[in-house]
């Protein structure tokens, strides 16, 4: 056993240092002086032989380390910021640094072999003769690796939006289900109908939001990102309808009003719905207890706070079940595709209650004059 977790220890080790780039580089250098050289026994022996096999790794060493800061540093900070103009600044500067470091391993070599540049690389061996070797080979290195990983990216872009568009069809199907259920229907018809003789006031008010629902589900939601004042909006009537249906003794309690004039964000729809639902379906129906549900939705700048907290049965191990069911998996999985790296989640069974704190970083709108009738253009600022 200790040996099985031994390897598996090394293994996550390899991986996450990504040594396993190691025998592609020297694959790589190898094809490259085989073109070069166009003898693959010649360039064997070069690596094979001391002084040659330094200089030999100065090509390997920089040549990797100028692509990994050019992936992991330039492109993120720059490029995909669509900071052009500094990116190719830097990533020129780069190439140039890199160069004249493995220009300086044709000294060394030279140096710690005690031989001149002469006798090791020929009498026409100069500075412009290894610059004009290594400056090909570092811009031919750089630019495949950059190949390969926004080829990569591409290609994970593409099953991500497919994942989503799957996800959004089956998150809505699901909702679509859940809210036009016989259940949820007639409750709330029956409850507004019961409303039309005692307050007329109040079953307008609340069909108009009936109807508002509806129109969000059927039509409103069907964009990858909305508005978050209008998932808000539709948070509002979902509550005030769930309020028809619940009990007397169920005390509900919002607070939502920091949030409310949100046009400039965007949100995923039903990202917040899916915790305020569980809550109303997992409330507690005590007799001789307090049932309550606490709602909280704060901004600071584009995150988004969210608090929802709801009072348990005393069976808790049944309530864990219920509340990390496939609603709270789905959302979940929701959040790893629509918001990664930017949200964090945490959920709570104490017993007695349950709750969760969502904080999410959300993307701004510009409203652009020229569009603002057709609409509003949404710009990547996400934090």
């Amino acid at each position: 056993m200790n040996v099985m977790h031994s390897r598996q220890s090394s293994q996550n080790w390899f991986f996450r240092y990504k040594l396993y780039h190691l025998p592609f580089w020297f694959l790589y250098h190898y094809l490259w002086w085989n073109v070069t050289l166009g003898n693959p026994i010649k360039v064997f022996q070069t690596i094979v032989i001391p002084p040659y096999a330094l200089k030999y790794s100065f090509y390997v060493i920089f040549q990797a380390l100028a692509v990994y800061f050019n992936l992991y540093f330039l492109i993120p900070r720059y490029l995909e910021k669509s900071h052009f103009a500094r990116y190719i600044s830097y990533l020129a500067l780069t190439v140039v640094c890199a160069t004249l470091c493995v220009v300086s391993g044709y000294y060394v070599s030279s140096y710690v072999s005690g031989r001149t540049i002469a006798d090791l690389f020929g009498q026409s061996a100069c500075f412009n003769t290894f610059l004009s070797n290594a400056l090909p080979s570092t811009v031919a290195s750089m630019t495949l690796a950059m190949s390969i990983k926004l080829t990569k990216n591409w290609i994970q872009t593409r099953q991500r939006q497919q994942l989503l568009e799957k996800e959004k069809l089956e998150t809505e199907l699901t909702f679509l289900k859940n809210q036009f259920n016989p259940h949820f229907l007639f409750n709330t018809i029956n409850s507004i109908f019961f409303l039309i003789h005692k307050n007329p006031d109040m079953a307008s008010a609340s069909l108009a939001k009936f109807s508002d629902l509806l129109r969000y589900q059927l039509y409103e939601c069907n964009d990858q990102q909305i508005p978050l004042s209008r998932e808000i909006a539709y948070l509002e009537n979902f509550i005030e309808l769930e309020r028809l249906r619940q009990n007397a003794n169920v005390e509900v309690s919002v607070d939502i009003v920091s949030v409310l004039d949100a046009d400039y964000l965007t949100i995923a729809p039903f990202i917040v719905l899916t915790f305020v639902e569980n809550a109303f379906k997992h409330v507690s129906h005590h007799h001789d207890q307090s049932n309550w549900i606490e709602l909280k939705v704060a901004l600071q700048g584009t995150k988004l706070i969210l608090h929802v907290a709801n009072s348990t049965t005393t069976n808790p191990v049944a309530e864990a079940i219920r509340h990390g069911g496939i609603g709270l998996k789905n959302v979940r999985r929701r959040l790893d595709l629509l918001y990664p790296d930017h949200y964090e989640l945490d959920v709570e069974n104490n017993g007695d209650q349950f709750q969760i704190h969502l904080q999410l970083w959300l993307t701004e709108f510009v409203y652009a004059p020229v569009q603002q009738r057709a609409g509003f253009v949404e710009t990547n600022r996400s934090v």
